[in-house]
């Protein structure tokens, strides 16, 4: 695992309590971007997630022994800041079941993960199946009503969130085949709109990406192709939290 911008003072108890570019992000709009940072993960533990589809094309072609895939890891948060609760599209009668990962997806595409450069073009990409919609946490006095566990019913209520952690599979972009550079990364929250909203407008974040070939900084995070200049403002003001909010 690689962990970038670290610069430690040298009585520090561990690394990640050195300052570091590794947790960034934004505020306003449908996803918390949390913990970026850039891992070399061995493609022999990669088998399930190469299954998923959640690999560079190139991978196909690579040393499954002694090979690696770079991955651009993050966590994120799915907020319902809407009026009802979302949920799948699909009752659970109709997920389909993964054997690598030993869970059902409910829904096959939950959120895409695009690095585009300056000029739009995509240079990678990454995507979510939602195998597990649930209340992680929720604002004061609002209740979790739905949990994964044991094949519970599935869904983010209103006032709540849902946590996808930097550390289980596809929660990346594969950035190997990717030359240092400035991008942009981008989140869309229900791409293919399987489930209704109130408005869609705010299911897209867009960041600044700059990667020098071993480090990752985010910065100037907006929503959608914001850049009003009260954006900028704004976020400016909010340097290590991104949100991405369903509505």
């Amino acid at each position: 695992m690689v962990l970038s911008g670290v610069k430690c003072k040298g009585d520090e108890m561990t690394l990640t309590d050195c300052q570091h570019h590794s947790v960034v992000s934004c505020k306003r709009a449908g996803a918390q971007f949390s913990t970026v940072y850039i891992e070399d993960r061995p493609l022999h533990l990669l088998y399930c997630a190469a299954e998923e589809n959640c690999l560079a094309k190139s991978a196909a072609q690579a040393n499954w022994l002694y090979g690696h895939r770079r991955l651009l890891r993050f966590s994120s948060q799915i907020h319902n800041i809407g009026k009802a609760d979302f949920r799948p599209r699909l009752g659970c009668h109709s997920w389909v079941w993964h054997e690598c990962h030993r869970h059902y997806h409910s829904m096959d595409i939950f959120t895409y993960y695009d690095l585009l450069s300056l000029n739009g073009t995509k240079v990678a990409d990454g995507h979510k199946a939602s195998f597990c919609l649930e209340d992680t946490e929720c604002h004061e006095g609002v209740s979790k009503h739905y949990e994964c566990a044991n094949f519970g019913e599935q869904g983010i209520t209103v006032g709540c969130w849902d946590l996808y952690r930097h550390d289980i599979d596809c929660q990346w972009i594969d950035i190997t085949d990717v030359k240092p550079g400035n991008y942009i990364l981008q989140v869309i929250i229900n791409p293919n709109f399987e489930v209704a909203e109130s408005d869609f407008t705010n299911n897209a974040m867009r960041c600044n990406c700059k990667y020098d070939g071993n480090r990752v900084w985010l910065h100037k995070c907006h929503l959608g192709d914001s850049f009003s200049e009260e954006a900028e403002k704004e976020f400016e003001h909010y340097p290590r939290q991104l949100n991405n909010k369903i509505s």
